[in-house]
This record gives structure tokens, C-alpha cells and sequence, in this order.
């Protein structure tokens, strides 16, 4: 892909202005992707809704969304699916989400942030954490008591705790993940990961999050990551199953999809949105791994019925 030259002032701002909403918390104005750790009830912020929450992002931030009664329809980027409790709703970093959920819907949403899962890690959560949020999706899981029990009693910590940062509300989080990234991984028989190379694989994660638009070669990222680039594609194909360049193409083809789907501007803006000096490369890019031109997958999706 060619890299990214500096965008003039005028169109910056054209651009900016063609986001999705992005959001710290849903309808709170503040800086996105900055570390936390949070969790409410459903109806909390629901309520004020009216139980519609419209399309937005959550940039450098991951969420679970436990629904324990009632039932929801969800967008998440080109996915739309409706599911009544108990289930999961798993969001990554970056997915343009949209929930219309049944009137006094009960349950819970979880935001957090990477580092606090997988720095210093020696539980497994960094392994349960890649699994997890590998890509958006809605579990809907036979035995959610425990993983309920816990939300409950995280809930309750982080009342106790003020500003949730005490031991307890880290541990109960991070076996949340834990209990969740089991059970979407439960169907593979693969050996589980050592700790070093799962936590390896987060931050590889975390930085193909912030600079996929940027287009940075396999080698930057090995750098970064202190590996040589053989490594670097090693540990992504152990713990994704395909090479490191094509884990960063995927994250560019779904930012690439999610902005058609949302965005009204012409496919030339985009692909200078999305990095791309050359708008013609980018739909050859974008038409090789999907079989579809810009413009008929945006007509398709269209097309097909959902969340607006």
C-alpha cells in the first residue's frame, strides 16, 4: 500500500467532519482511548435514549456489553443480529456499533482499556484477552451465571472503590475477560499460548489499532515490539492464524467497510481517509479481498436491512 501523504489543512477538516461519532462513553463529550476502566447498568444511559443508541466509536477502547434480561438489536459495523438474554456483545476498538434494545432491558456494559489486562500479566487474561475481542461478534453463552456473578460484583467494587482503581476492580475485570475469552475460544483445540507471547500479541494488537492508517510495514512494527520481522510474523500466525501483513490488511479492509457503510462521501475521500495516495489502488485493494467494488458494496449494504 502507498504510504500516506500529509492531508491539506481544508480537506483535514472536510474529513474530519465525515466521522462517526466518537465517544470516551456514549454521549460524553472527552478524549477518546484515554485508560480506563468503567462499567454501568444498561438502562443507566439507555433510559436516556429511549433504548436506541445510534451509530458511534469507541477509538483505543474495548467493551462488553451482558445483557442478563430483556432482548437487543445490534449493528456491529456490517453485522446485524437481534438476541434476547443471557448474551454477550463483544466490541473492539474502532467497530462502529448501534444497539436498539427492548424497553427496561437489564444488564451491563464494561469499557476498558488494553494495558490494564495485559501489562504484567501472569493470569492469562492477555491470551483470553486476543481471543476475545479478535473481531466484533454477539455470544450467546449456555452458562452465564458466573460471568453475571462477576459483573454484579465488579459493579459493586467500582462503587466502593470512587475512581475504581483499587486491586479488586482490576482482577474481577480482567476474570470477566477471562471467563469470556474461554468460551468464545472454546471450540478451538489449540494449546494455550505462554504468557509472554499472548501479551506479545496484545501490544502487537494495540499498535496495528493506532496506526493501521498510517500504513507502517511489518518491519516497523517488529521494531517497535523488539522482534525481528521473521518473529513478528511467527507469533501473528501461532495466535491469528495468518501473517502479519495480513492482519494489518484486514484491519484497513474493516475500516474500509465500516466508513463505506457509514460515511456519505464519495470513495476518493475515503480512500484518502483511509491512507491510500491513490484512490484507484485502493478500490483494486479493496475489490481483491472482497470481490466487490467500493461503490457495489456500499450499494449492497444499503440494500440490505438494519440499524439506521
Amino acid at each position: 500500500m502507498a504510504a500516506t501523504t500529509a492531508l491539506a489543512p481544508r480537506r483535514r477538516e472536510r474529513v474530519a467532519a465525515l466521522q462517526v461519532p466518537a465517544f470516551k462513553l456514549y454521549g460524553e463529550v472527552g478524549v477518546p482511548g484515554a485508560e480506563m476502566l468503567h462499567i454501568e447498568e444498561i438502562a443507566s444511559r439507555s433510559r436516556l435514549y429511549r433504548w436506541e443508541i445510534a451509530a458511534h466509536v469507541h477509538p483505543g477502547l474495548y467493551q462488553v456489553v451482558w445483557l442478563d434480561v430483556g432482548s437487543v438489536e445490534v449493528a456491529l459495523d456490517d453485522l446485524r443480529e437481534s438476541a434476547g438474554a443471557p448474551a454477550a456483545i463483544v466490541v473492539p476498538p474502532g467497530v462502529v456499533h448501534a444497539f436498539r434494545f427492548a424497553r427496561d432491558t437489564q444488564g451491563w456494559v464494561l469499557t476498558l482499556s488494553a494495558r490494564q489486562l495485559v501489562e504484567g500479566d501472569t493470569t492469562g487474561a492477555g491470551e483470553s484477552f486476543a481471543a476475545l475481542f479478535a473481531a466484533p461478534a454477539l455470544l450467546r453463552l449456555h452458562e452465564p451465571g458466573r460471568i453475571a456473578a462477576l459483573l454484579r460484583e465488579l459493579a459493586a467494587e467500582s462503587v466502593a472503590a470512587g475512581a475504581g482503581s483499587v486491586p479488586t476492580v482490576g482482577w474481577l475485570a480482567r476474570a470477566v475477560v477471562w471467563h469470556l475469552g474461554r468460551s468464545r475460544s472454546h471450540e478451538r483445540s489449540t494449546q494455550a499460548a505462554p504468557p509472554r507471547q499472548a501479551a506479545l500479541f496484545a501490544r502487537f494488537v494495540q499498535l496495528v489499532e493506532r496506526h493501521h492508517l498510517e500504513h507502517w510495514p511489518v518491519t516497523r512494527y517488529a521494531q517497535r515490539l523488539g522482534l525481528s520481522a521473521d518473529r513478528l510474523n511467527r507469533l501473528v500466525r501461532d495466535s491469528a492464524g495468518r501473517s502479519a501483513l495480513a492482519f494489518v490488511h484486514e484491519r484497513v479492509l474493516r475500516e474500509a467497510c465500516r466508513r463505506l457503510i457509514y460515511i456519505a462521501a464519495p470513495v476518493s475521500t475515503l480512500a484518502f481517509e483511509l491512507g491510500f495516495d491513490d484512490p484507484a489502488y485502493f478500490c483494486r485493494f479493496f475489490k481483491r479481498h472482497t470481490g466487490l467494488s467500493p461503490r457495489d458494496y456500499r450499494l449492497r449494504q444499503a440494500a440490505a436491512q438494519g440499524l439506521r
